[in-house]
């Protein structure tokens, strides 16, 4: 598989799906707090994006290959949940962190992105490592540029996480997006400068870091989909879905109430 280079009409519908599903968590927001669970998140969630959006959610029954069909519109990961947990009837407690990651498709074109949320008053650890990894995955962003390569990415991210004492997951990584789900290039989240794919103007991919409180190492749940820290630290993950443009990048999955670049990030 090759990676796929969107044409102007392409990226326009790439804005359109990418900014669709940054409104999905802004239509969340509100409602995650304590007591609710991550099935009505996720019903919620699937109403808006087919009753509102007149859109589909990418992973109600998606299944890769070695997969059964994921049950859900939505990931709703918790607490020490790496990824790709599956909506279910537990109450999120005052002090859980979830990261909802939201997949849209409008018109063919993928959307995906997703974010973190401290339920009601987190510990000051659970704060950290939320914004730590929101913070990653900007320094992984800010290096996309044509003649950049994947390598610089997975470096700045890599390195970032590691120097403040948390640890990146290998297993896992962004991927290319358009009218398919998941393309190529894989955008790994780790790595050395200068190494892997060039980047060039066209290209859309996720940045999606995973980080752990504690050691890198993951494990996946009998359900067939949802990973954990193996040694049960806290989890978290932020996702956007991010152009190469002839100067820089452009982030697309942006709306009214995402949250601002890190001060880091610049203009």
């Amino acid at each position: 598989m090759t990676t796929t280079i969107k044409t102007a009409a392409d990226i326009e519908g790439m804005r359109l799906a990418c900014r669709l599903a940054s409104e999905v968590l802004d239509y969340l927001t509100p409602h995650i707090k304590p007591g609710i669970t991550t099935d009505a998140i996720d019903k919620l969630a699937h109403d808006y994006i087919v009753n509102v959006q007149q859109a589909i959610p990418a992973p109600l029954n998606y299944a890769p290959s070695g997969y059964t069909p994921y049950p859900k519109s939505i990931c709703t990961s918790v607490n020490h949940q790496v990824c790709h947990g599956i909506p279910n009837d537990r109450p999120l407690k005052n002090g859980d962190i979830v990261n909802c990651d939201v997949t849209v498709i409008k018109n063919g074109w993928h959307g995906d992105t997703s974010r973190m949320f401290v339920v009601g008053d987190g510990s000051i650890a659970a704060k950290r490592l939320c914004t730590l990894t929101y913070d990653a995955m900007w320094h992984g962003i800010a290096k996309v540029r044509p003649g950049a390569r994947l390598g610089d990415i997975g470096h700045a991210i890599q390195t970032f996480v590691e120097n403040n004492g948390f640890s990146v997951v290998r297993e896992f990584c962004g991927h290319g997006i358009g009218q398919r789900f998941h393309e190529e290039p894989q955008v790994l989240h780790y790595g050395r400068p200068g190494t892997l794919q060039e980047l060039s103007a066209g290209m859309t991919f996720t940045i999606e870091p995973m980080v752990n409180a504690g050691r890198r190492e993951i494990k996946q749940l009998g359900d067939g989909w949802t990973v954990v820290t193996k040694d049960h630290s806290l989890s978290a993950q932020w996702e956007h879905t991010v152009l190469v443009t002839e100067t820089g990048y452009e982030v697309l999955t942006v709306s009214a109430g995402s949250p601002p670049p890190p001060a880091f990030v610049g203009a």
